[in-house]
């Protein structure tokens, strides 16, 4: 029962940092992203191939990986600039959709729908975590999730993030008033998508095994019904709003 617990902890902890990311483009600036799922399996798969082909350290690839995911972030960020509401939502689910199929048939980088097994777990001063030692993993999850609300507490109370809501409340009159919209946007979609695919890394080096169809559609509204119970434009509503699901 304990290990259960303990179980759900542990989810909910990288459910939460992805969530705290997507609540940046969704709730602070009013972008409605459905591919957040997509930035997570970026992550998840960047830090599996570099853990388990190229033995590169678990916190090297936790980094990589958020890097990476940002990448795309912009990718995906630049071309709908001129999206929103609906046609932004679709534009995203097509990312989202493209993604899990490269995966599904890229075999020799990412084994298609074998997935990666094996996957080391992080080295904490000569101690390797597994998926058995449940009690160190909840502690560090959970440090690294009151790391993400610091930081995007930090940068919503800003002058970035007043941009970001002037951005969701009026775009013409934000943009009126000289605020670079594409600039913020774009970041918006960036640092989402940093913090999905951190929360991937996590994911993988946990399970110590991806598999691309863990990462589909349900996935991305998933994670957007967390933010959206918890309350847009509230990170911390956004952790209860995680634990809620």
């Amino acid at each position: 029962m304990l290990d259960f617990i303990l179980l759900i902890f542990i989810y909910t902890g990288i459910y939460a940092i992805s969530a705290l990311g997507l609540n940046l483009i969704v709730g602070y600036t009013g972008m409605l992203s459905l591919c957040q799922a997509a930035f997570i399996a970026i992550g998840a798969y960047c830090a599996a191939i570099l853990m388990t082909f190229l033995h590169i350290s678990f916190w090297y690839a936790l980094i990589a990986s958020g890097l990476l995911a940002g990448f795309f972030g912009i990718l995906i960020g630049i071309p709908t600039l001129r999206l929103r509401g609906d046609y932004l939502a679709i534009a995203t689910l097509g990312f989202g959709e493209i993604v899990k199929n490269v995966i599904l048939n890229w075999d020799s980088v990412t084994r298609g729908p074998m997935g990666i097994n094996g996957i080391p777990g992080p080295n904490f001063f000569g101690f390797t975590l597994s998926s058995m030692d449940k009690v160190p993993w909840v502690i560090f999850i959970w440090l690294l999730v009151l790391f993400t609300y610091i930081l995007i507490r930090r940068v919503v109370r800003s002058r970035v993030g007043r941009a970001l809501e002037s951005i969701r409340e009026d775009e013409i009159a934000a943009s009126a008033m000289g605020i670079n919209i594409a600039k913020y946007k774009v970041g918006a979609f960036t640092c989402g998508a940093f913090f999905a695919g951190v929360a991937g890394a996590l994911f993988a080096a946990f399970n110590q095994s991806v598999a691309p169809l863990t990462f589909d559609f349900m996935m991305s509204i998933m994670i957007l019904c967390m933010v959206v119970l918890g309350g847009l434009g509230n990170s911390f509503a956004t952790i209860i709003g995680t634990i809620r699901i």
